[in-house]
């Protein structure tokens, strides 16, 4: 199948735009860069509006309700939008419309792409929630009836193969990316952290911290925790020159803002528009997130600045060490000590990230990747 031949209707029913979070983030570049290549389609909810999809064409025809999910009225407004556009794959985000794609592909002959950001039913057991083994027969279900199935880490892919009895060869990796192929000049870098000690009163010659990420949600909060009450505990014993940000909104009314830690090295700088400004002025990004499931997108985004990065073993899921030239140390979930003194080595480390990084995790390769896997099933 030719690219010209390639339409593909994407359907995301969920809120994702503006795209700020990891996992928005995902879905909009994937689609904006998947558009460079072949026609795209997205129907989507009400809530998101049209004019944010660049290049490809958004319809916001389902409600933002619950029952959406279970609407069979849809069936037939997905099935006129693909005779209208002439789609030929019916790509899905998560497996919560796979009775949808599946009856679309019995009666349009579309072919059914599941693009599984994480092993769902996974990440609602690491959250304690009863149901997801019921969650996990369907998410098989679902993907055992695709066509293609796009995972977004190769320890996704192999637990797919294993457990859900997929066909290798209906299966590939097409992962998180970043927009920016190669690291930032050391000189851009240097201009960054200058506005951020500006900005925040941090003294030349402090190594900063930083994590980021939606505080409102669960493993991001208890990361916060572990970095305020855990990890900070044992820098400070140290002896060190450092400042640890902290960027995100939602943080619980518990952590009070944040104020109590502000005399042991903690800025609490909120939510901040210009994110990148963070990620490229600052020296090693931590990443104790232990629960969620998935790959972590802000860890992908802060190595691709160069910057040094100490993760917890459940935090870099779908990381390869060997792409990261050391600049990604990893340490047992839940060993915080070990956590603070791998913090303290990558403070001192200089190495830069390699090419064959953004080989892996740059978008343009990413998609050229997916089409190819398309085309050739």
């Amino acid at each position: 199948m030719s690219l010209d031949t390639i339409r593909v209707l994407t359907l995301v029913p969920y809120k994702i735009f503006p795209a700020r979070f990891g996992g928005q983030k995902n879905i909009a570049l994937f689609f904006e860069h998947l558009a460079k290549a072949c026609e795209v389609v997205c129907v989507t909810v009400k809530s998101n509006d049209p004019r944010y999809a660049k290049g490809y064409t958004l319809l916001n025809p389902l409600a933002d309700v619950p029952l959406r999910y279970i609407n069979p009225l849809y069936f037939f407004t997905l099935r006129r939008i693909i005779r209208q556009y002439r789609i030929t794959h019916l790509m899905l985000e998560h497996p919560y419309y796979g009775w949808l794609g599946i009856l679309l592909k019995l009666f349009t002959g579309v072919k059914l792409v599941i693009r599984s950001q994480n092993i769902e039913s996974l990440r609602w057991k690491s959250l304690g929630k009863w149901w997801w083994k019921i969650l996990w027969w369907y998410e098989r279900a679902t993907h055992r009836a695709a066509h293609d199935n796009f995972f977004i880490t190769d320890n996704d892919r192999e637990y797919a193969v294993k457990y859900f009895r997929l066909s290798p060869s209906k299966c590939t990796t097409v992962t998180y990316g970043v927009e920016i192929d190669r690291a930032p000049a050391a000189e851009e870098r240097a201009r960054c952290k200058k506005i951020l000690q500006q900005r925040h009163g941090i003294e030349p010659g402090e190594t900063i911290f930083l994590f980021n990420g939606a505080l409102n949600y669960l493993p991001n909060s208890n990361a916060v925790q572990a970095i305020v009450q855990q990890v900070n505990p044992v820098l400070l014993r140290e002896g060190l020159s450092y400042k640890i940000v902290i960027c995100g909104k939602g943080l619980p009314e518990e952590m009070n803002g944040l104020k109590d830690y502000a005399h042991q090295n903690i800025i609490h700088a909120g939510f901040v528009e210009d994110i990148d400004t963070y990620f490229k002025g600052s020296d090693v990004f931590l990443n104790p997130v232990v629960e969620g499931g998935g790959i972590k997108t802000k860890l992908i985004e802060a190595l691709s600045y160069n910057l040094n990065a100490v993760s917890s073993a459940s935090g870099a899921y779908g990381v390869d060490t060997r792409l990261t030239n050391n600049k990604l140390l990893v340490t047992p979930d839940y060993d915080w000590p070990l956590f603070a003194q791998a913090a303290k080595q990558s403070a001192a480390s200089r190495a830069d990230i390699p090419a064959a990084y953004f080989g892996h995790f740059y978008w343009g390769h990413i998609i050229r990747r997916a089409v190819s896997f398309m085309q050739q099933n």
